[in-house]
Formats: C-alpha cells, sequence, structure tokens
C-alpha cells in the first residue's frame, strides 16, 4: 500500500511537470504569435502611411497614367514593366478589375502570402523535428520574413516577388502528385524565368515526372502569352533576351547578381558577356550538384535554398526584391561546435534585414563587398558553405562547449546567464565583428535619434542641461574646465598631444585589448566584452535621457575648440567628425568610460606590473584630454565611471565572476591548469 502510495505521488508529480512543460510551450507559442503580428501590423501601417505618390510605386508600372492599364500598344511600353509576357497576360485583367482598392488590396494580399510562405516554410523543415517545433518555428519564419529587406520592399513597392517563391515551395511540400507539382513550379517559372533551374533539381532528385510537367506547363503559358501578345513576347524573349535590359541600368546596385557585379566592376562588351555566362554555367553546375546531394540526404528545404541562391546569382537581373531565397538557406546546419553553430544563420539574417552600408563601413576598400553583400551571400550558400549532411555525427550533436565550473546566482529571481560568460572556448570571429560593427551602427544611430535625428537638434535642452552641470560643479568647486583648457592652448606642444591623443586612442586601445584578449585569452574575452557591452547599452540610456552640451559647445563660456576649429554658434555642424555623430551625447563621457574600462581590465589581467601601470595610464591620459579639448565635462567623466561600474556589476550578476582555470599540485611543486571539463548548457 506504502508503494501505492508513493508510486501515485510520483505519477502525479510527473503529470504536474509535464503539464508544466506544455503550458510553458503555449505561451512561448502565443508571444511568438504576437512578436509576428506586432511586425505585420507595423509593416502594414509603415507602407499605408506613406504619402500616395511614394509607396507602391512599381504599382505605376500598372496603373499609373502611361502605365500597362492606359497604355494601346505593347506592354513594354509603358513606364518599367519588365515581366514575362504572361505575367502581362494574367495580372492586367485582375489589376483593372480592382485598380480602385489595388492598394489596399495589393498590400494585405502581399501580407497574407508572407504568411502562407512562412507555414509552409515551417512544416518543410527537415526530419526530425517534432510538431511542436513546427508550431514555433512558423512564427519565428513569419517574423523573419517581415523583417526582411526583400519582403519590405515587395510591400513598399508593390511587387509580384513572393509569388514563385510561394508556387514553389507548395509545389515541392505542400500538394500531392508530381503533376501537379510541376503545374506549380511552371508557372513560378513562367512569372520568373530562372525558377526553371528547379526542374533540374526534380529531375535528378527522381521526380522526373515533376521535372516534365514543369517544363510543360511553363512552356504552354509562355506559348499561350505569345498567342495573346506576340509583339510583347518578341520584345521580351526575342529583343532583351529575357528581359535584359528592361526597367532600370543592370549595373544599378539593386542588382544582385553576377552580370550586375560584373557590370560595376567596369567590365562590358563581349568579354563581361563571356565571363558572365562561363561563371553561370559554373555557379549552376555546381549548386545544383550540391541542391541534389542535399535533397537526397532529406534536407528538401536546404536543396530549395540552394537553387533559388543559384538563380539569384545566374539570372542576369535579380531586383532587391526577389532575394527571399537567401533568406530560406539559413536552415542549413553549419560548423562542428556548439558555439559556431549560431554563425550562419545570424550571419543569412543580418545580410537580408539590415542595409548593406550597415553591415560593412563606408571605405573604398570594402565598396565592392558592400554593394554585392547580398549577392556573396547567395553564392556562398550555393556554392561553398560546407552545410551538414544528417549523417553527420555532428549534425544533431554538435562538440558541447566548454564551460567553466558553475557558481551559484546572485539572487534567486535573477539567474546566472552561462551562454553570456563563463564560456572557456573562443567565440566565433565572423560573428564576433559582425555583432560589434552592427553594434557600433545601433550605437550611432541611438545617439542621433537622441536629438530627433540631427547634430544640432536639441540644442536648448542641451545648453540648459550644461548650464545645470556648471552649476553643480561650481558648487562642488570642480569647474576646472575654462582653466585648463586656456592653460593647455598656451603650450602649442601640449595642445597637440591631447588633440592627437583624443582623436586616435578611443577606439583603437578598446579594440586592441579585445583582439589580445580573443587571441591570448578567450574566456577573459567574453567577460571583458560583456562588460563593456553592458556600460555602452547604460551610457546609450543617458544620451537619450539627459542631452548634455559639451563645454566648448556653450555659448559664453569661453572654452576654445582645440579640435574642430572656431566655433560658429548660429551653425553647431563644423568638421568632419561632428557631422556625423551627435554633439551632445556629452553624458556619461564613453571617452572616459571606454579608456577606463581599458585601464580596469590590463590592470587586472597584465601579467607584469609595468603593463598594470601603463594600462592605468590611458584613463587618466584620456580624462586630461577630454577637459583640455573641451569635449567634456569633469562630471561626464564620473558618468562614464559610473555606467563602467554598472557594466561590471551587471556582468558579475548575470554571469557570475570571471571564470578562471582550476589548478592542481605537480611535481617540484609547481602547478599547472586543469582544463575544464566540457558540458553542454543547460
Amino acid at each position: 500500500m506504502a508503494n501505492v502510495e508513493h508510486g501515485g505521488r510520483a505519477g502525479d508529480a510527473f503529470r504536474g511537470a509535464a503539464e508544466t512543460a506544455r503550458t510553458r510551450v503555449r505561451a512561448l507559442r502565443v508571444g511568438l504569435w504576437m512578436i509576428a503580428a506586432i511586425l505585420a501590423v507595423r509593416q502594414v501601417a509603415a507602407v499605408l502611411s506613406t504619402p500616395t505618390p511614394e509607396r507602391l510605386t512599381d504599382l505605376e508600372t500598372w496603373v499609373g497614367p502611361h502605365g500597362v492599364l492606359h497604355v494601346k500598344g505593347s506592354l513594354y511600353d509603358s513606364t518599367r514593366f519588365t515581366g514575362t509576357p504572361f505575367g502581362g497576360l494574367v495580372l492586367k485583367p485582375l489589376t483593372r478589375s480592382a485598380e480602385q482598392a489595388l492598394g489596399y488590396g495589393w498590400t494585405f494580399g502581399t501580407l497574407l502570402l508572407v504568411v502562407a510562405l512562412g507555414l509552409v516554410a515551417a512544416r518543410a523543415l527537415p526530419h526530425p523535428v517534432s510538431r511542436r517545433t513546427s508550431l514555433l518555428a512558423a512564427p519565428v519564419a513569419i517574423s523573419l520574413l517581415m523583417l526582411s529587406l526583400p519582403v519590405r520592399n515587395a510591400l513598399y513597392l508593390g511587387q509580384v516577388s513572393i509569388i514563385p517563391v510561394l508556387l514553389v515551395l507548395l509545389g515541392c511540400f505542400a500538394v500531392r502528385g508530381e503533376y501537379v507539382c510541376g503545374v506549380l513550379i511552371g508557372l513560378a517559372a513562367a512569372l520568373q524565368p530562372t525558377v526553371l533551374l528547379f526542374a533540374p533539381l526534380l529531375w535528378f532528385t527522381g521526380r522526373r515526372r515533376a521535372a516534365a510537367s514543369t517544363g510543360i506547363t511553363f512552356a504552354a503559358l509562355t506559348v499561350l502569352a505569345w498567342a495573346a501578345m506576340p509583339h510583347d513576347s518578341n520584345t521580351y524573349w526575342v529583343h532583351h533576351l529575357g528581359g535584359v535590359g528592361l526597367g532600370k541600368d543592370a549595373d544599378d546596385l539593386a542588382n544582385q547578381s553576377l552580370h550586375g557585379a560584373l557590370l560595376r566592376f567596369g567590365l562590358s562588351g563581349p568579354l563581361e558577356v563571356g565571363l558572365f555566362l562561363a561563371l553561370g554555367v559554373a555557379v549552376a553546375a555546381l549548386g545544383l550538384r550540391r541542391a541534389v546531394r542535399y535533397a537526397r540526404d532529406g534536407q528538401l528545404l536546404l536543396a530549395v535554398a540552394i537553387t533559388g541562391c543559384v538563380a539569384v546569382a545566374v539570372s542576369p537581373t535579380t531586383w532587391q526584391h526577389q532575394l527571399l531565397w537567401v533568406l530560406l538557406a539559413l536552415v542549413g546546419r553549419v560548423g562542428r561546435k556548439t558555439s559556431d553553430r549560431p554563425m550562419w544563420p545570424v550571419a543569412v539574417i543580418l545580410v537580408m534585414t539590415l542595409p548593406a552600408r550597415t553591415m560593412l563601413p563606408d571605405t573604398p576598400l570594402l565598396l565592392p563587398v558592400r554593394d554585392d553583400v547580398v549577392l556573396i551571400a547567395a553564392l556562398a550558400a550555393a556554392t561553398v558553405v560546407p552545410f551538414l549532411s544528417r549523417i553527420s555525427e555532428f549534425y544533431r550533436a554538435p562538440i558541447p562547449t566548454d564551460y567553466a565550473e558553475p557558481v551559484p546566482a546572485r539572487w534567486k529571481r535573477v539567474p546566472l546567464l552561462p551562454s553570456l560568460g563563463r564560456v572557456l572556448a573562443r567565440p566565433n570571429l565572423l560573428l564576433e565583428l559582425l555583432l560589434i560593427r552592427v553594434g557600433y551602427i545601433a550605437y550611432q544611430q541611438v545617439r542621433l535619434a537622441a536629438t530627433g535625428g540631427t547634430s544640432s537638434g536639441g540644442r536648448a535642452s542641451a545648453e540648459h542641461h550644461g548650464d545645470q552641470i556648471l552649476a553643480v560643479e561650481r558648487f562642488l568647486h570642480l569647474d576646472i574646465e575654462h582653466w585648463v583648457n586656456h592653460a593647455v592652448v598656451k603650450v602649442p606642444l601640449l595642445r597637440d598631444f591631447f588633440d592627437f591623443y583624443y582623436q586616435s586612442f578611443h577606439f583603437g586601445v578598446p579594440l586592441t585589448v579585445l583582439a589580445v584578449l580573443y587571441v591570448r585569452r578567450p574566456a577573459d574575452y567574453r567577460w571583458a566584452r560583456s562588460a563593456l557591452g553592458f556600460a555602452t547599452l547604460l551610457a546609450l540610456v543617458g544620451f537619450w535621457l539627459y542631452p548634455l552640451a559639451p563645454p566648448r559647445l556653450m555659448p559664453g563660456l569661453g572654452v576654445i575648440d582645440t579640435v574642430h576649429g572656431v566655433q560658429d554658434f548660429s551653425k553647431p555642424d563644423y568638421g568632419t567628425l561632428t557631422e556625423l555623430t551627435n554633439q551632445y551625447a556629452a553624458m556619461p563621457s564613453l571617452h572616459f568610460g571606454w579608456s577606463l574600462w581599458c585601464g580596469l581590465v590590463i590592470a587586472i589581467l597584465a601579467p607584469r606590473w609595468w603593463m598594470k601601470a601603463l594600462g592605468l595610464l590611458h584613463p587618466f591620459f584620456t580624462v586630461s584630454a577630454i577637459v583640455a579639448t573641451g569635449n567634456h565635462w569633469i562630471l561626464d567623466a564620473v558618468g562614464g565611471a559610473a555606467v563602467v561600474a554598472a557594466g561590471f556589476g551587471l556582468t558579475h550578476i548575470l554571469q557570475g565572476p570571471r571564470p578562471r582555470a582550476p589548478m592542481e599540485p605537480v611535481e617540484a611543486g609547481a602547478r599547472k591548469p586543469v582544463p575544464a571539463t566540457s558540458r553542454t548548457p543547460s
């Protein structure tokens, strides 16, 4: 009887735990769908709130005064129509019947297509994927689609580029029967001819009836359009060789294809055409071979994404709204280590959701890469990214991450986050560089947004806060900015030194410290990087809440700007540096905060006393420079120290103390580090 009672209580506990898990999953699913809904509403509101002449501009191709609906001759006599004759044959009567409500109908119709695309993609995830995972993946996929540049462009311009992608996914994953599959993909090819590349994928994976049906459907629809509109079909297929040359110039940055990239490199004529054909054949052969291999491996969605990326590269014109195939490639698994697994998905998401200028800095050396970053991602997915096979031992069980010994949480309601710190392994370099770059862009944008998006915005409030800071400093007898500034100006050598130090060391020293830690001390790199990130986030809050004019921008104070020259207080934007950032982001001082972070990290980790001393000299010289050049108040440096202290404090609270390798005794009384055991994060 005791055993029965004990077993009953154990069963109740098990059922209670299972019910708790189901409740958490349901709550997570509801939260993800809410995020997807919010993003959808935001995108629709952004489109519909745009003034009519500026939104759905590509619909002017149809309904404008010189659009398809009003042109009496050829479709291609209209403004910007570049689609196939079959596309014009089908869409023209539909457009005419809904011309009055076209904008709203098109927007909400596109939104429904995106939702359908996300649902089909979630169901197409390779096995073993549980139904629960698919249900969670659907809102995530829809959210990513809503954020992606192709969908945002399609919504904004009024494009139909989502339809071919959806038709292909429906044909491959949602319908039964090879003939129906081929009909859907053939219909997609009639709208976007490069979709015909899916026919070889079907053929070499054993779905030959579907491949034949694809070709027959495409040919039949093209012939139908030729019979109905012979002049337009001749213009598209013969005169312009499949639409090449219609619409924008092929060397436009929006054309992310090999043809567009070669034209931007300055090639033209027979040389460019020959090189494009040779590269296109090579990419198509290699990409389709990889797609067939992954399809046979059971990763059909990845195979479809790779084939789509091939189509992106080899098409003569692939405009930005036609690049959804690249986003689908994030389903591939890359990396044998757990720490490397997020690298590929994060890179794809950043490329597909952020403008290229955000990904890479504006330097001449990187311009060719920045102009073709989506094409490079498509080529990488199609030809070189080593996606794991499902038969690989690392597909489901990657090499676990090395963690330091666990430590107790600081407080019960503030759990430690081991994924952010106390990891002994070196993080993925590409992922770190991407996050640093994107983080810095976000930092710049928040600084500007704090004053309305302009350097001079919020001037009155910033100067009022400057008066407040000056009053506090006078009360505390800390108002030495004017005296230090004029004393330094009288000594040219000292002035030049502080100007150089202010301009040159702000970014160089922190990046150098991070680079050395990344190479020599990976665990300490994560700890120090997290502290720096927290400090910077807190500083951005300060910039937002308390815009503050530095001493050099305070009228009547008499502080000389030694770096940027004589001030014109009627136009406070001057100099290359000052035009790029918010001039009223003085409190707290990240110049001093970052330098203090460098000094503390060096003092804590450096093995020699003289290295520690040199590290602590950096914040001393920095605080002297920011005051001497008139760029900060003394209290700004106090604020910078406060956010750095808070950054280290938050790191300690959320991640625990800095990880240290345990020691064990060895011969002759020496000690050597004991490798930490590998364990997967809980």
